[in-house]
């Protein structure tokens, strides 16, 4: 039976050696048990084909306690320290009273397919606290899947109670612009030098943030961070606000001594009431479900095609001919594609 509706008959079909109790892990989600989380997600993670549908099963069920969370995108230049603001940053909040869900975008060993980043591991006390969750992302060398498995993992830690959710980037550019896609408030991480904090940060990528953030602002590097947030704030002054109805700005803080984190979760809130006030908000979520749309329909329609019973053993043969020089790649695809339609 549905728990939300005790005389509806659930949709979910028990099959033969499935390995996976998903009504199990709903009404686990849906009562905020960490263990249940962490195996819906690793479910929306595999590869297989039938776990694909078994996550999608769910995800449906729980879709209506989604959407209630304050979601924040994180990202900086290397070693502007993202992994240890997000953890005194999360600690905080908790200790405000909020639950933190942070999902780390992780990059994969191209050998093992494993995570290599282990912010798990770097964030050890938040990973720790009992109303926070910490988990990271493997990509896979795909950045596709990324945003597929990472909203989907977004939406089960919302049905899960926990009402912010961060998301991390590894700073590689595309994957900045994907997790913009996925966050209500997008963060930019800098540090200090005169200059050498913009190296590797593109115009594009200030363009999308929010709010920057000088991060280490302590001990003798107080001052120069402070140099750097005034030139930042000049920069900002001249690009393009991410958000309508919002100009962004440079702030400085302090991961370690915890200095300037309650400034800027301030900031965040004022940054959601404003935009909240004047339709911002809600019309970037709506943007994002569009988006959301069309990118799961271009996944779904690739798998399709990859995996069709008829196309499969021509893929290799036609990748043969294009090599060799007897085919050109816009007649091989034409041919691929009529096959595709036959079929």
């Amino acid at each position: 039976m549905d728990a939300q509706n005790p005389g509806k008959k659930s949709r979910f079909v028990k099959r033969k050696n499935d390995p996976v109790p998903v009504p199990a892990l709903r009404e686990g989600i849906l009562n905020g048990n960490r263990s249940s989380l962490a195996k819906a997600i690793t479910l929306i993670e595999s590869n297989a084909a039938h776990h694909y549908e078994w996550g999608q099963q769910l995800l449906g069920e729980v879709m209506p306690h989604t959407g209630n969370s304050l979601r924040i995108g994180i990202t900086g230049v290397p070693g502007a320290g993202k992994s240890t603001f997000i953890e005194a940053f999360g600690e905080m909040l908790c200790n405000k009273g909020h639950s933190v869900a942070v999902l780390a975008i992780d990059p994969s060993s191209s050998l093992s397919g494993g995570s290599i980043l282990g912010d798990k591991t770097r964030m050890e006390q938040l990973s720790k606290n009992p109303k926070a969750f910490v988990r990271p992302s493997p990509t896979a060398g795909t950045l596709g899947g990324v945003h597929r498995k990472t909203n989907e993992t977004l939406l089960l830690c919302e049905a899960a109670g926990y009402d912010i959710i961060i998301i991390e980037t590894v700073g590689v550019g595309q994957s900045e612009i994907m997790v913009r896609q996925m966050v209500d408030f997008f963060l930019l991480l800098a540090i200090t030098g005169a200059g050498d904090e913009l190296q590797g940060m593109k115009k594009g990528i200030m363009e999308l943030c929010d709010a920057m953030v000088v991060n280490k602002a302590d001990g003798e590097n107080k001052r120069l961070a402070e140099k750097t947030r005034r030139e930042l704030n000049q920069i900002l002054h001249f690009l393009v606000p991410a958000t309508k109805g919002w100009g962004s700005r440079a702030y400085t803080c302090s991961s370690l001594e915890k200095r300037g984190l309650s400034e800027i979760w301030e900031v965040i809130k004022d940054f959601e009431s404003k935009t909240k006030e004047i339709g911002s908000f809600q019309s970037r979520r709506s943007i994002q479900k569009k988006e959301w749309f069309y990118t799961m329909l271009k996944d779904r329609i690739l798998t399709d095609f990859f995996l069709h019973e008829r196309i499969k053993p021509y893929i290799s043969q036609f990748e043969e001919k294009v090599k060799s020089g007897g085919l050109t790649t816009s007649k091989a695809i034409e041919e691929l594609l009529d096959l595709y339609k036959q079929s």
